[in-house]
């Protein structure tokens, strides 16, 4: 029986190209047709549609942060199963020489054991081609097992990574981080030198995250431990203020923000790429004209000295075009809501929060303490 035997060997061949894609090889796949890509399409959607269902922020938030763990698990579960069937198949096409051949279910639980190395000895190889194939399938089972096993550290380890830059955010951007609060809080003594520096780390944080999404894509499905945060908000928030800097404020941060807004936009674009996702228009505007003024005047009490309103006004909506649609794009593809520019009302910090209360009657001096050691 060749056909099954053929069958067989695509199978098993397929499924150990795309788990050496997947979890071996640390650059982008271009091929267009993958079954890991397809696998998650087909699962991705379905669970974000079932998200947006749920009324409560905090219960949708919780739903969708199971998905990414569970791909994964999921998607090791197919690939098993996928080789118990090739190997199935091969058990099943090498029966032409027995006498009294097995059903292919007979053939499947064979792989099944052989596979997790069960011996239980009930049904054995009894060809040469069988064991053969039987020792080449225990010595794979093995060598899945451990690529299970070294995957899920290193996915772990750069999630740790990300989030520990977005939780940094926190006492600096805001929760969530905006560009005005991130400003904001960087004025005073030391304030510039402070911005400048959180600006070079941002650019390196970027990179990390451009590096580590490209190499392990499931890394986009993971949530932030906050509702109000994301790696996706973090980078508007770093987008948005580096925008701000080189358009409208004299500062002395302008290359950094510069070199910052290049790195993070490169980021933005190429996540876009990986996930296939099309630049979006915004649905409404996130810096109407109202909350400008309102973002200007902020600056200036703080302590920054502005360009002329006309031309900063034209260079922010040239670089806001940049890269607010690929934003836009992956904020729809996650389902992940984009910070704004500047909060309509205050909101207390993450840090300031706990199950038992927040801090509400120092929040003023609180605050105002965090701006002066911003440093």
């Amino acid at each position: 029986m060749i056909l099954p035997a053929a069958i067989g060997l695509i199978i098993i061949a397929t499924v150990l190209w795309e788990a050496f894609e997947t979890v071996v090889l640390p650059r982008r796949v271009r091929r267009r047709f993958r079954i890991t890509l397809v696998f998650y399409r087909a699962t991705w959607i379905p669970w974000r549609t079932i998200a947006w269902r749920i009324s409560r922020t905090m219960a949708r938030e919780t739903f969708l942060s199971y998905y990414g763990p569970l791909s994964l698990l999921f998607l090791f579960g197919f690939w098993a199963l996928a080789l118990i069937l090739g190997f199935g198949l091969l058990y099943y096409g090498a029966e032409s020489t027995v006498t009294t051949p097995r059903t292919l279910a007979t053939c499947l639980y064979l792989s099944g054991t052989t596979m997790f190395t069960l011996g239980l000895g009930d049904v054995v190889p009894r060809t040469l081609i069988e064991r053969f194939l039987a020792v080449s399938e225990s010595g794979l089972g093995f060598g899945f097992l451990a690529l299970v096993l070294s995957y899920l550290p290193v996915i772990y380890q750069a999630f740790s990574r990300r989030e520990v830059n977005i939780v940094l955010l926190d006492a600096r951007a805001g929760s969530p981080p905006t560009a005005s609060e991130l400003l904001r809080r960087h004025t005073g003594p030391r304030g510039i030198e402070a911005l400048e520096q959180l600006l070079h780390d941002w650019e390196r944080t970027s990179a990390e995250i451009l590096e580590s999404h490209v190499s392990y894509p499931v890394l986009g499905y993971f949530r932030s431990q906050h509702n109000n945060e994301s790696w996706l908000a973090a980078l508007t928030a770093i987008l948005d203020s580096s925008a701000l800097l080189i358009s409208s404020v004299e500062s002395a941060s302008l290359r950094q923000a510069r070199l910052t807004f290049a790195m993070c936009r490169h980021t933005v674009v190429d996540l876009s790429q990986i996930f296939h996702r099309a630049p979006r228009s915004m649905p409404v505007d996130r810096l109407p004209a109202a909350d400008l003024d309102r973002m200007r005047t902020l600056l200036v009490h703080a302590g920054f000295e502005l360009r002329d309103r006309e031309a900063s006004v034209k260079k922010l909506a040239e670089l806001r075009e940049m890269y607010e649609p690929y934003l836009q794009a992956l904020a729809h593809f996650f389902s992940i809501e984009l910070p704004p520019w500047i909060l309509a009302k205050e909101v207390t910090d993450n840090w300031r929060t706990s199950a038992w209360g927040r801090i509400t009657g120092f929040a003023a001096s609180a605050r105002q303490k965090t701006d002066d050691h911003s440093d």
